[in-house]
């Protein structure tokens, strides 16, 4: 990967560059500013991966490419199996289900800005909601020629949302002739195979060019049953952590009398109350009684080797199909005016697969769904083997939790369909005002997200509120089937499942419409050089809406309610950028040069605001340069964190007041805890606790400070020497201050505060059964204190002179995360911060990519190191018994450092103009990943380490003509 490191008379890339005329420099346009002058390049840190740079990684996703650079954060992958449990985001924005996406400095996907040659793209449609975040699944990565990343605050060049940087993705466009790119890979245990089909077509006359790009990538899938630190919920462990919600279900009920599977038990804590009989029971593992069951006789007692092992059925990487449709034209008018268009389609066709769907019913089921908790499973039912309502109804309710996994109707199988439109137009030229040349643009973009998914697996829990219910009820009810939860696996019927299994269709749509004015030159000549600037207006408009199906706004679906989402709002903006020079060669070096840019926005949701940008280069020696920015910026909140309806979100959590699921002791204040309504000794049912989430309409904007300070050196005694061609040394600090930043407290955060303070500001929207257990659990989005990072970025480069060896090349590029902190608008201090492991996403302190390619004449070769340093996490309590828990006394765990390492091979052969075959190997030594023990999903962190058992064979055959 090289840097944008250019200096006067240096190339910026590794290899020295081909001579340039003076009119070619004096149009440069780089990332990071809108002024095209070649000699500020270096104004600002930008990284840049060239199209060799891609085809090294053998990825065939910008978001997996993006995702390995040193300053990105977690981010949505292809290995997130997003659905099913994990389907709605901690934000209430929805999760882009098959999406990738890209985070940088940890601030979050939603605030780094994503363009294509410069104008904006659309955000995300996710099927559950609308994202603020963009997938990068939309767009080809064929067509891309180069990526620039900038990794500091850029709302006063390109708009309030690049708080964290900026990911420019430049397409091909000057391309003569054809190429054809055929991929194919898997993995090293024969699953998970890729293959990719690429073809472009270019043609240049003196004054046009066309450019035509077709993409296609299948990815099949890799399921977590086929990798050993997958198999179970918790590695280390077995079902015993797994879900109460089984196959022959479990049953937590108060009946009139004692029996050997239902003791008297104590259940309220109050020694003057009588004991009461308490079932906690199933049928015995792989009996199923088709005939019916009989109580007590066909009964034991319920106990961690009767959970369900869930974690079979998941999928470590989710199957991708997508489809690219790219291409481009510019005419030249003459020498000073052209026009361009240019047009893609893209469809993503995805799938996410969870276990079978459970239903949980009764006082504890905790899906905040009304139908699930006041249900009445009859007496009359023919399926009721206990001769008596069991119901949470009345004076004295007696059904506590029926957990019952349908896998008669097979896995939730969530399907995506994405498809993504966007057409682009505009003019641009220069014109001479005395000896000084100006450069003008218009352009109009307009970009549509379309998104479908259709579920099936899932269930209607009112339906199987009636078929539960008054066999009559059900009898006047159309289509109704009286429903067997007690029977074990093999007894709910083709006709049960046609009544409670329906197929489940959302659909979501993004637009994103841009039109944009930029005019740049210089103004005068001031005392060291001219002063330049750039100025333009800019008018975007936003347009999104969430549609769930009927039985989901009607509040039928096996969960929480959620009603559609719509919204729009548009902004104009208007910025002018200024490069003064201040002092020109001399006793103080080469060049000063002072830049000043600021932006005005003006939102129909929220008026307007201000953000400036100052930044000093300092060249002090041809060979050295110093630089600094400062920079404000403010984020609006989407459409989707404004306006988003509730949703649903399975977390893993551990709740202070109940005895885990493994056994381990409540640790909450027990005083405390009574007054919360949970009995002594009550226990946890099941690790995921689902959490409503949702937009909030009194959101704020939010505000942020950024701030870089380094340095680059390219030595001259390292230039053109035996030993070097050329040596560069970067270093930048960089510092990011977020305030109101719109986020929800940890949920973990906020549970444990409910429980040491009994503060209403956390346990208002927490209820509870009368059992004990969290029935309802509210973490809106608010506008969170502040979150502060800081940390270092060091980079070295190095070309070796061409021997008869060939030529090596060297980069090593390494980010220092040296602080992160995020404190809620209360003071709460949320748990994220560098070395720690905390809602399935990690802020290493360091993370590093080395890389040494090699050359010589049709050969080509190169070996990449990427390296993530060791973390801690705080283990579940239902992990703490696992091997893999390094301290079960104080929950900790180690996150061991983990080193990667790539290799890969090309040979070129002189046919037609060039036929290229590749090979490599990414993960060579198959490192697996380090366990964690709080993660959602695997065993893992997905956004930043590889799969499982992931050693990863490549080939890649590449024609020219």
């Amino acid at each position: 990967m090289s840097l944008l490191v250019a200096l006067p008379g240096l190339a910026a890339a590794q290899e020295a560059a081909p001579a340039r005329d003076a009119t070619t420099l004096d149009t440069v346009q780089v990332t990071g500013t809108r002024i095209k002058k070649a000699e500020i390049e270096s104004q600002v840190p930008v990284q840049t991966l060239t199209r060799d740079d891609i085809e090294r990684t053998g990825l065939t996703s910008i978001g997996d490419v993006v995702q390995e650079l040193t300053g990105a954060g977690s981010a949505l992958n292809t290995k997130f199996n997003s659905s099913g449990n994990f389907g709605f985001s901690p934000n209430g924005d929805g999760v882009g289900a098959g999406s990738a996406q890209v985070d940088l400095r940890h601030l979050g996907p939603k605030r780094v800005l994503v363009l294509v040659d410069g104008m904006r793209w659309v955000n995300e449609s996710s099927a559950s909601g609308v994202g603020a975040a963009t997938d990068l699944n939309t767009i080809p990565l064929a067509i891309v020629e180069r990526i620039e990343v900038l990794e500091d605050g850029a709302s006063s060049l390109y708009g309030s949302d690049a708080i964290a940087g900026v990911v420019n993705i430049i397409t091909r466009r000057n391309f003569d002739g054809g190429q054809i790119t055929l991929n194919y890979g898997q993995y090293g245990e024969g699953d998970g195979e890729l293959k990719g089909f690429d073809a472009a077509w270019g043609y240049n006359t003196d004054r046009a060019n066309l450019f035509l790009g077709l993409s296609y990538v299948d990815q099949d899938p890799v399921f977590s049953r086929d990798r050993e630190l997958s198999r179970v919920p918790v590695p280390g462990l077995g079902v015993e952590t797994g879900s109460s919600a089984t196959p022959n279900g479990r049953f937590i009920i108060t009946p009139a009398t004692a029996s050997t599977a239902c003791p008297l038990t104590d259940t309220d804590d109050d020694p003057s109350t009588p004991s009461i009989p308490f079932c906690n029971i199933t049928t015995p593992n792989g009996s199923s009684f088709p005939n019916g069951v009989r109580y007590p006789q066909d009964f034991i007692r319920f106990t961690g080797a009767n959970r369900y092992n869930f974690a079979e059925q998941n999928m470590l990487l989710t199957p991708s199909k997508r489809t690219g449709v790219f291409g481009q034209f510019r005419y030249h008018f003459n020498d000073n005016v052209q026009a361009y268009v240019k047009a893609l389609y893209n469809r993503r066709e995805s799938v996410n697969q969870a276990a079978p769907e459970p239903l949980f019913l009764g006082l504890d089921a905790g899906t905040g769904n009304p139908w699930s908790e006041h249900i009445t499973v009859s007496r009359l039912n023919p399926y009721n083997p206990f001769g008596f309502d069991l119901t949470t109804e009345g004076a004295n309710p007696n059904l506590v939790l029926i957990g019952r996994r349908p896998v008669e109707g097979g896995p939730r199988i969530f399907e995506q369909e994405v498809d993504t439109k966007y057409i682009a137009a505009g003019v641009e030229g220069s014109f001479d005002v005395g000896d000084r040349t100006y450069f003008w643009d218009v352009n109009f973009a307009s970009n549509k997200n379309e998104a479908e998914q259709t579920n099936r697996g899932s269930y209607n829990i009112r339906n199987i509120n009636i078929a539960v219910g008054d066999p009559a009820v059900c009898a006047a009810t159309p289509g109704c089937v009286p429903l067997n939860l007690f029977g074990g696996p093999g007894t709910i019927t083709p006709a049960m499942l046609q009544w409670i299994s329906p197929i489940v269709r959302d659909r979501s749509e993004q637009k994103l419409q841009t039109f944009t004015a930029n005019l740049s030159g210089d103004l005068f000549e001031a005392w060291a050089g001219p002063l330049s600037f750039a100025a333009g207006y800019e008018y975007r408009k936003y347009e999104g809406f969430y549609s769930p199906d009927p039985i989901t706004v009607a509040g039928y679906y096996n969960g929480t309610q959620s009603l559609p989402t719509q919204g729009e709002y548009d902004v104009n903006e208007a910025y002018v950028e200024l490069n003064l020079p201040l002092i020109k060669e001399g006793s103080f070096g080469k060049s000063l040069d002072l830049s000043l840019a600021g932006r005005y926005s003006d939102y129909s949701t929220f008026g307007g605001q201000f953000t400036p940008k100052y930044g000093l280069r300092w060249q002090v020696a041809d060979e050295f340069l110093l630089r600094t920015t400062y920079a404000e910026g403010f984020r609006a909140p989407s459409i989707g964190e404004l306006f988003g309806s509730a949703s649903r979100a399975d977390l893993q959590l551990s709740d202070p007041c109940l005895i885990s699921i493994t056994g381990s002791p409540a640790t909450g204040n027990r005083a405390n805890c009574a007054a919360l309504g949970v009995p002594a000794g009550a226990t946890q049912a099941n690790s995921q606790i689902s959490v409503q989430t949702g937009g909030n309409p009194d959101l704020e904007p939010e505000t942020a400070r950024s701030f870089t300070a380094g340095f680059v050196y390219s030595p001259a005694w390292a230039a053109g020497v035996p030993w070097s061609d050329k040596f560069d040394f970067e270093v930048t600090f960089y510092r990011h201050s977020l305030e109101g930043a719109v986020q929800a407290i940890d949920a973990q955060t906020q549970l444990n505060l409910c429980v040491q303070t009994l503060d209403p500001t956390y346990c208002g929207g927490i209820t509870r059964s009368s059992v004990g257990g969290i029935n309802s659990f509210e973490n809106k989005l608010t506008n969170l204190g502040s979150i502060k990072t800081s940390g270092w970025d060091v980079d070295f480069f190095w070309t070796l002179p061409e021997t008869s060896l060939g030529q090596f090349k060297v980069s090593w590029q390494n980010t220092f995360v040296t602080q992160y902190d995020a404190v809620g608008a209360a003071g709460q201090v949320q748990p994220r911060r560098p070395g720690v492991e905390v809602n399935d996403s990690a802020i290493p302190e360091w993370t590093s990519n080395a890389s040494l390619s090699w050359k010589r004449n049709a050969w080509t070769a190169s070996w990449t190191i990427r390296h993530i340093s060791d973390m801690t996490e705080i283990c579940q309590a239902s992990a703490l018994d696992s091997p893999y828990c390094d301290n079960p006394v104080t929950g900790d765990n180690k996150l061991d450092a983990i080193t990667y390492h790539d290799l890969q091979v090309g040979y070129h052969i002189d046919w037609l103009k060039g036929l290229q075959i590749t090979g490599g190997v990414n993960n060579v030594a198959d490192k697996d990943p380090p366990v964690c023990l709080s993660c959602s999903l695997n065993g893992y962190d997905a956004s930043t380490y590889d799969i499982p058992g992931g050693r990863f064979f490549y080939l890649r055959a590449d024609l020219r003509f």
